[in-house]
């Protein structure tokens, strides 16, 4: 018996042993699993934070690219004379000293990079601070340009073509008129008379819609409207809401019958916004200025670049200089920020609008950012406008005016070259030929009769200091 009882108590201890031994096995099996889920876990988080960190970086390299000055050259490396260049550079310090101009941001550039880029003056008259080069300006009418160039972009796209009406896409604009000043040397008044055929694309961008900027025979509805000058900054509404009351307003000519400067490149605006979906600000910055690194170029500024805007000056009655806009109060910062203007309200600095410009130059493309096919460049400083602008001694493309024959031109350049400016005496053009490329900031409106050569002396003084021509 007793060896029978040891004998069950063996088999019993031994099933006990194994039962545990089972129970050990599997909660080792479940902590291995769980251990196991752990570590692919660790290394799929490992995995996705290495992507993400690569994916960082890139974006950083990229960005660091535009983050930095554009490329630069000794001026002979371009063929500039350095001496020549400084002989630019006493003449317009002579202006600022000699003649008390405001101080100004000028930018050459060739083949590419940078051979000039400097201050002048002083950034207020009342200071003795100095203009510092990244200074931010108001540039006005130098954003239609840009504006020009989103019309393309979404051409581009295959959302609009140049000679659709604006009707397709602003209803508004379907059935538009057109004020007939009334005959005779004493007659007052005007008729109304219909368009003979709807407004195009291609006539927005030429500026031969037939639009003013309401100093046209209505120049009293255009008042009455609150519609009236290139100035929109300040509007306390939007772009859309006041291109939709100009759509009901007279006109001054037929269209694609006169070349008539006005708000053509604001309703070019609106119209970026509702093909886009996009506000004209965010289109900008999503589609141009961001992609091509110019982040000093805004509708708006922040307050934090608030003390980087120059003050504005003009001259009085008397011709002296007296402030016209202090930053400390400007619209551009303190104002409604609602009304993108297309036509004339970006703020912007040199090396920022050179961007763009060297952009344009080199058939649509920045640093492997590409904008716009060459094509569409071309078409832009074609010229569309022919006899209607100046008599057709000079061209007027979509957004610029293009030198056409030198002699007419009366100034140094090349034909073919392209240009424009802004109501507050800045200017720019491009010239093809030469491979050049050059920006001219300052902040006169109006401009003082002592002054009013300061731009053709700038360009000329530009093709001066080239010693080696790409014309020959």
């Amino acid at each position: 018996m007793k060896n029978s009882f040891l004998s069950n108590s063996a088999v019993v201890s031994f099933q006990n042993n194994r039962s545990l031994a089972g129970i050990q096995e599997e909660k080792f099996g479940s902590r291995f699993d769980c251990w196991l889920r752990k570590r692919r876990k660790r290394i799929d988080a490992r995995k996705a934070f290495s992507a993400l960190f690569l994916l960082v970086l890139l974006l950083f390299v990229n960005l660091s690219i535009f983050a930095a000055n554009l490329p630069s050259a000794r001026p002979a490396e371009v063929g500039l004379s350095a001496s020549r260049l400084e002989r630019l550079g006493q003449v317009l310090q002579e202006y600022c000293h000699g003649k008390g101009a405001p101080g100004m941001v000028v930018l050459i550039a060739r083949n590419g990079r940078v051979a000039y880029h400097r201050a002048f003056g002083r950034f207020r008259l009342d200071q003795a601070d100095p203009m510092p080069v990244g200074a931010i300006f108001r540039i006005a009418s130098q954003t239609k340009a840009i504006t020009s160039v989103a019309v393309m972009m979404l051409m581009e796209e295959g959302k609009l073509l140049l000679d659709d009406p604006v009707s397709k896409y602003i209803p508004e604009f379907k059935e538009t008129k057109v004020a007939v000043r009334a005959e005779g040397k004493d007659v007052r008044g005007y008729s109304l008379v219909p368009v003979r055929r709807q407004i195009t694309i291609r006539d927005l961008l030429t500026h031969t819609a037939g639009i003013s900027y309401g100093d046209g025979p209505a120049r009293e509805e255009y008042l009455k409207a609150g519609i009236h000058g290139w100035f929109l900054t300040d509007k306390d509404l939007t772009i859309g809401e006041l291109v939709k009351k100009l759509a009901s307003l007279p006109f001054d000519a037929q269209p694609g019958e006169k070349f008539v400067y006005g708000y053509n490149t604001d309703i070019l605006g609106y119209l970026v916004e509702v093909v886009s979906g996009m506000s004209l600000a965010e289109f900008f910055e999503k589609k141009i200025t961001g992609p091509l690194g110019m982040n000093d170029t805004h509708f708006f500024l922040p307050e934090s670049k608030a003390s980087r805007l120059t003050p504005a000056y003009g001259a009085d009655e008397d011709g002296q200089l007296k402030m016209v806009d202090d930053p400390i109060k400007s619209p551009y910062v303190y104002g409604p920020r609602k009304c993108y203007s297309g036509g004339a309200g970006l703020v912007s600095t040199a090396e920022d609008y050179a961007r763009f410009l060297l952009m344009l130059q080199n058939g649509g493309e920045l640093g492997g950012v590409r904008i716009l096919s060459p094509k569409s460049v071309e078409l832009m400083v074609a010229d569309h406008a022919g006899q209607l602008y100046s008599g057709g001694r000079v061209g007027f493309g979509l957004g610029f005016s293009i030198v056409k024959n030198l002699g007419e031109s009366g100034i140094p350049g090349s034909v073919g070259s392209y240009g424009w400016g802004g109501a507050y005496y800045t200017s720019y053009w491009v010239d093809p030929v030469e491979k050049l490329v050059a920006v001219f900031m300052i902040q006169l409106l109006p401009v003082p009769p002592s002054m009013s050569d300061l731009q053709n002396k700038f360009r000329t003084m530009v093709y001066q200091s080239i010693e080696k021509s790409y014309s020959r």
